[in-house]
């Protein structure tokens, strides 16, 4: 690698340190690999946007090690494999002064890549985006996996990362696949940024600005960095969001068709039609194709499980709190904040926001916006539940199950009612209900409301259960008074902005 480049590289990389919060444990786990002293092969996958890459560069950048990027071209009609190997090569003469003919095939294109990853120092190379990479080579797992085995691995302080948003395909051809049985030292899945990572891109004005505001944001963001680099902290929530959605080729406006087509790469109109029917709550796969109209089959728990790989959907609690044991039919919810969002308030205007006509004062204008924003606020309290952790006295037990709890109402007058809970966190010994409100006043009743729900649930003996109140609003004083709840957590607490 030449002088010259090398600089250019290094550069790129501390650049992107300038808004690169968090991620500690990850990158204690990617640290982990150096003292092994033998080549490391690295998964890491998730939702377009969440800052994979640059998780990658910043190891790179902190480990003091060369890195190289390589990445695959978005497929489109007319492309083939040769297109891919030649970009692969133009990246990689790029980097390191190496030819710049296209190979023949991809194991030619690894010997190319191989000869240049001599030298004592440490290695960083991210074969990015690389299902694009492998879209017109059935073979190209093989051939990777024989790269590995013939060159890559004799490389001692290798690291080499495969990386990517369509997390099924690597799922599929290299986590779950036999040939690569004992080589991966490492599967990576990155997820969003806790609440009090995402605050730090308000900078120094976070402190200044109500929660509220950051919350109304996150409610549409969710913790994606890409999408919170975006955000003007100067500007109030509603201009924010109005800024990102709300004008014609504005990034959230944009964004979702090409995410959710880059990501879903079979039975696309499938998929958003399943991805559609959560966006009013959690379901199974057999209400999803009651909704759906059509008879329930492997294709809806395959679409299902594949927009889960993807970041879309994520699946409720598993153990049924009255039974200890795990539930009969899995239940899943949209996770995504901004495809959530997207659907139910973007995409209805589309015509209306590039025509550059479509205004509103205020957020709550939006067509079942208070709705929206109670469960994206029930979002941002699932996605981050372990936060809550130490404030329920749990630290150091197992937690076998955490998420939403729905039971039907049972047919007939004398059946049993319903019981919703928005986050129900299971141990081995015990249920803790957080009830998530998200109002301008919370009064006492809410300890009503809790109440039934823990009485509505006939624990198995020995368990105990706890309650605990997660919440935006202000909170009358006799209810944090009574002394009914374990925790009160107020959500400011979780973004940093409160002791």
């Amino acid at each position: 690698m030449t002088f010259a480049t090398g600089f250019c590289i290094m550069r790129r990389v501390k650049k992107n340190k300038e808004k690169f919060f968090g991620r500690d444990a990850e990158l204690a786990q990617l640290n982990g690999l150096w003292p092994k002293g033998t080549a490391s092969l690295v998964t890491c996958r998730g939702r377009r946007r969440i800052g994979k890459s640059t998780l990658i560069e910043e190891f790179a950048r902190r480990s003091d090690a060369r890195f190289l990027k390589l990445e695959g071209l978005r497929p489109k009609p007319g492309m083939t494999e040769r297109d891919q190997l030649a970009f692969f090569a133009a990246k990689l003469s790029a980097q390191t002064g190496c030819e710049r003919t296209p190979p023949s095939d991809w194991y030619s294109a690894f010997v190319r890549l191989d000869r240049e990853l001599g030298g004592r120092g440490r290695m960083v190379v991210l074969l990015d985006e690389i299902s694009w990479m492998a879209h017109y080579s059935l073979t190209f797992p093989e051939i990777l996996k024989n790269a590995w085995d013939d060159l890559f691995k004799k490389h001692r302080n290798l690291v080499l990362v495969l990386c990517g948003s369509v997390s099924s395909w690597i799922r599929d051809a290299i986590v779950q696949s036999k040939a690569y049985v004992g080589r991966r030292s490492l599967d990576m899945v990155v997820g969003e940024l806790p609440p009090c990572e995402c605050v730090k891109f308000w900078g120094r004005k976070a402190a200044r600005t109500d929660p509220r505001e950051i919350i109304d944001v996150l409610s549409v963001t969710g913790g994606v960095p890409r999408y919170l680099e975006e955000v003007d902290p100067s500007l109030s929530a509603i201009d924010n969001i109005r800024r990102l959605c709300f004008m014609p080729r504005s990034l959230l406006r944009e964004d979702f068709d090409d995410m959710f087509g880059d990501v879903i790469t079979e039975q696309t109109r499938l998929s958003a039609s399943v991805l559609r029917t959560f966006l009013d709550g959690s379901k199974t796969a057999a209400e999803v194709a009651e909704a759906l109209k059509i008879e329930r089959g492997g294709d809806i728990t395959a679409v299902i499980e594949n927009l889960s790989e993807a970041g879309f959907l994520a699946e409720a609690g598993r153990i049924n709190p009255e039974t200890g044991r795990e539930l009969r039919e899995r239940r899943f919810r949209l996770r995504d904040n901004y495809a959530r969002f997207y659907l139910k308030c973007v995409e209805p205007n589309k015509r209306v926001i590039d025509d550059g006509a479509f205004t509103f004062a205020s957020l709550s204008e939006l067509e079942g916006y208070d709705a929206l924003m109670g469960l994206a606020f029930e979002n941002l309290v699932q996605n981050n539940y372990r936060l809550l952790v130490p404030y329920l006295h749990l630290d150091g037990l197992v937690i076998t199950s955490a998420g939403s709890y729905l039971r039907r109402a049972a047919k007939g007058s004398r059946g049993r009612k319903g019981c919703q809970i928005d986050l129900l966190i299971q141990t081995r010994r015990a249920i803790c209900v957080v009830e998530v409100k998200r109002m301008r006043e919370i009064g006492r009743d809410i300890i009503d409301e809790v109440d039934r729900k823990v009485r509505a649930i006939k624990r198995p003996n020995g368990f105990s259960a706890k309650t605990a109140l997660v919440y935006d609003g202000h909170l009358s004083p006799v209810a944090s008074a009574d002394g009914y709840f374990d925790a009160i957590v107020p959500f400011s607490r979780l973004l940093g902005l409160q002791k």
